[in-house]
């Protein structure tokens, strides 16, 4: 007896449940990814079919209409082309499911499948010099609580480069205090990390929990109604700081700052202490060491450093002095 083919509602839910969840045992950041990935696919498809999301046929998310959405969240969205790239990434491992629990469906599968990655200039990443970071710091209202939260929370990820995913997730639990005062951090691929925090950031922190007084299971830096920060939140109130810290620091306002400058700003610190990039990969929880490379590259100060350490070559600048027949020439020209 031929098996009854799933519909799209059951594949995509299991897709989650069992692929993910279950066998792959991937992160909960991974997870929200996905989700964030397919809940705006689902609601791209909505506006342009007019189906409802339980109802919306497999047959309908053909390669071309793949195309048309990721093209939109570009235009609409506004969203660079490596995120681009990332919800491509989430569709395909989809589709990847989908080849097993829907062989019906193979060359429509593969056409999806087969859409490749779209390519891009990699630009030298954007990060805050001291003086910048200082500024940004200084910039909440220390006097509201509110402020103390983004001061706080600010504070912990330029020393510690959390990824916003992990800072906006931090629980009490995660802190110790004791002797080694540290985070521990489910990061990036399910990753367990321990990163060191210096005094003053650990007694800002100290200070910040015992106002807040959370439970061990309560997030550090909770949203107005106790729950976590949402990314669009903390793009809004990092928005609002820098507008704030550009006026005493205005060369702010030159940079295009996201949160995630502020985990770049972290590993430039280290490689400026001369902390080595096995090290700074591991600080950072990334996969490879060469992802640590595009510090290296940015680093024009460090450069600048290697180059006074060589020695120069022996030479003079000279002057061309043409001939006659040449200024001749050049001057029927």
């Amino acid at each position: 007896m031929t098996p009854a083919i799933p519909t799209f509602s059951t594949l995509l839910q299991r897709f989650f449940t069992q692929r993910l969840m279950q066998q792959k045992r991937v992160s909960a950041h991974t997870i929200s990814s996905y989700r964030d990935t397919f809940r705006m696919l689902l609601l791209f498809a909505r506006k342009r079919l007019r189906t409802s999301p339980n109802k919306l046929p497999f047959e309908k998310l053909d390669a071309p209409f793949i195309a048309t959405f990721l093209n939109e969240l570009e235009k609409t969205r506004g969203v660079t082309v490596r995120t681009r790239n990332l919800r491509l990434t989430a569709i395909r491992s989809f589709f990847r499911f989908a080849a097993y629990e829907m062989p019906t469906h193979s060359g429509q599968i593969q056409r999806v499948l087969a859409m490749p990655a779209k390519r891009f200039d990699r630009r030298l990443i954007d990060f805050l010099t001291r003086a910048e970071a200082d500024a940004l710091l200084a910039a909440p209202d220390m006097a509201s609580r509110i402020g103390r939260r983004d001061h706080a929370l600010l504070l912990t990820t330029l020393q510690t480069g959390l990824r916003l995913s992990e800072a906006t997730s931090l629980r009490r639990r995660d802190i110790t205090f004791d002797t080694g005062t540290h985070l521990e951090i489910l990061g990036k691929g399910r990753k367990h990390r321990v990163v060191p925090l210096c005094k003053p950031v650990a007694d800002v922190l100290r200070a910040w929990l015992d106002e807040a007084a959370p439970t061990d299971d309560d997030i550090v830096f909770p949203s107005m109604r106790g729950g976590r920060l949402s990314a669009d939140a903390v793009a809004h109130l990092l928005e609002k700081h820098l507008a704030t810290a550009a006026g005493a620091c205005p060369s702010l306002k030159q940079k295009h700052i996201t949160f995630h400058c502020l985990r770049h700003t972290t590993a430039m610190d280290l490689l400026h202490a001369g902390v080595e990039q096995t090290v700074i990969a591991l600080w950072l929880g990334h996969e490879s060491i060469e992802t640590t490379q595009i510090y290296l590259d940015a680093d024009l100060e460090l450069k600048e450093k290697i180059l006074a350490r060589t020695i120069p070559f022996d030479t003079k600048p000279g002057k061309f002095r043409p001939d006659d027949q040449l200024l001749a020439f050049l001057n029927r020209l």
